[in-house]
């Protein structure tokens, strides 16, 4: 048993001072309010809960910044940034994924994610490097394996990459096992479909039953792009959210990745349904994909969680501040995101904190009694929260605009974020940027 004082933290019920966290075996085993601080404890200044990132591509952040220029036919749009980022994938090794994920998880946990989804279909570079990288930085990992079948609709066969992604059902639904049997308490595991324009009907009726008997995360790339959203409308005759309604059993184990074109119709049924939409900000406005209709999916009650993606950023906050700014802009007013009287900061961190561990098959995130001992200690004394008090000071990590302080991350009990570092910080840097020479 080890415990944590912190002057400040925010708990279930609000902002509480003076609270001390009891932690055993990875969990909060009490909480205490208003309590005196003792010598012989940890002692933070204000304490959060670590959020989920919902959905993470790792290997793609070797392509940041890599794909910023305009191309001779001037036609840059989602589909050219795809063919820079089959290449990129074409030579990526176990080891060369194994140094990337190491270092994306180290700068997650820095930014105050304390667990991760990641949406892995690079197969032929074996899911042993993303399950080590999580275990040697102590992220907390959701490992969705994905289904990849066909290259579009009406072309069963896919191209020369699209091969490495290529696993059968049956292989699928055994490494989920296998993951499953991983020896680490901070491993848990998932499965997705990579979009319905990949997977053959038939088999995402299969997928979606085998999802229902083992209770599980379901992951999908949904209506992220218009193009796939007219490829379905002449393949299918009908939208891919509502085709998916309407042939899948769509609930709260299943998390639809970007939905940026939707009609309001789908978006109440996606909201009734009780799935998590995952909204990745800053790599859909680097994508240019366009963006989801969250005033109204909110209106319906519907569930969101965050996502870095394509990793153009890793933080937290500045995806949440991305999700308000774009509803700004589409609706042309303020403090779009939230009901009447809310403080915009506060209530997206909330929704994102349920979401993404909804998303990701994981416990609430709250910090309370029983909980795991998932959290992040902030830099009381920081200039962002001068003059701020709880009312705000969420909103000041949202929309302050510059580096979050955080001083430590704990995962499962343990601290892997200190001064404001990852524990593992030099070795992972030295070894991404080995795995990148080696790409360039």
């Amino acid at each position: 048993m080890s415990s944590l004082y912190a002057r400040k933290a925010l708990l279930p019920s609000g902002w509480a001072t003076g609270v001390r966290f009891e932690i055993s075996a990875g969990r909060i085993e009490a909480v205490e309010q208003e309590a005196e601080a003792l010598t012989d404890e940890s002692h933070a200044g204000i304490v959060i809960p670590g959020l989920c990132n919902a959905h993470s591509h790792a290997f793609q952040r070797a392509l940041v910044g890599r794909t910023e220029q305009r191309s001779p036919q001037g036609q840059d749009n989602f589909w050219t940034w795809r063919v820079a980022m089959y290449r990129l994938a074409r030579r990526i090794d176990s080891d060369m994924l194994n140094a990337i994920a190491c270092r994306v998880y180290a700068e997650m946990l820095a930014a105050g994610y304390t667990s991760v989804a990641e949406f892995h279909y690079l197969h032929h570079a074996g899911h042993e490097a993303i399950v080590d990288a999580a275990k040697e930085t102590g992220i907390r990992l959701t490992f969705i394996p994905i289904l990849y079948e066909r290259a579009g609709f009406d072309n069963a066969k896919p191209d020369d990459v699209q091969k490495l992604f290529i696993k059968s059902f049956d292989e699928l639904v055994a490494l989920c096992e296998q993951t499953r049997n991983t020896d680490s308490e901070r491993i848990g595991v998932g499965v997705g479909i990579h979009s319905l324009r990949a997977v053959t009907e038939d088999s995402i009726n299969r997928l979606s039953e085998f999802v229902m008997s083992e209770n599980m995360p379901m992951h999908i790339h949904l209506a992220e792009q218009q193009s796939e959203v007219d490829e379905c409308l002449s393949h299918y005759k009908a939208r891919p959210a509502r085709w998916l309604l309407d042939h899948c059993d769509v609930d709260t184990n299943w998390c639809l990745v970007h939905s940026t074109h939707l009609e309001p119709d789908e978006i109440s049924a996606i909201a009734r349904s009780g799935a998590v939409v995952c909204l990745c900000p800053s790599t859909e406005a680097n994508l240019g994909d366009g963006t989801f209709s969250l005033q109204a999916f909110l209106a319906e009650g519907g569930q969101i969680a965050i996502g870095s993606d394509s990793h153009v950023t890793i933080n937290p906050f500045e995806e949440l501040r991305w999700l308000e700014y774009g509803q700004r802009l589409t609706t042309r007013s303020r403090n779009a995101s939230v009901l009447k009287g809310a403080h915009t900061g506060h209530a997206l961190f909330d929704r994102v904190l349920m979401g993404g561990a909804s998303a990701c098959g994981q416990e609430s995130g709250r910090l309370e009694p029983g909980a795991l001992a998932d959290l992040v200690v902030l830099d009381e004394n920081d200039p962002m929260f001068a003059g701020h008090d709880e009312d705000t000071m969420l909103d000041s990590l949202v929309f302050s605009g510059y580096r979050v302080p955080i001083e430590r991350v704990m995962v499962h009990g343990e601290w892997r974020v200190a001064s404001g570092r990852h524990v593992n910080d030099d070795s992972t840097r030295t070894a991404y940027w080995r795995a990148l020479e080696q790409l360039r």
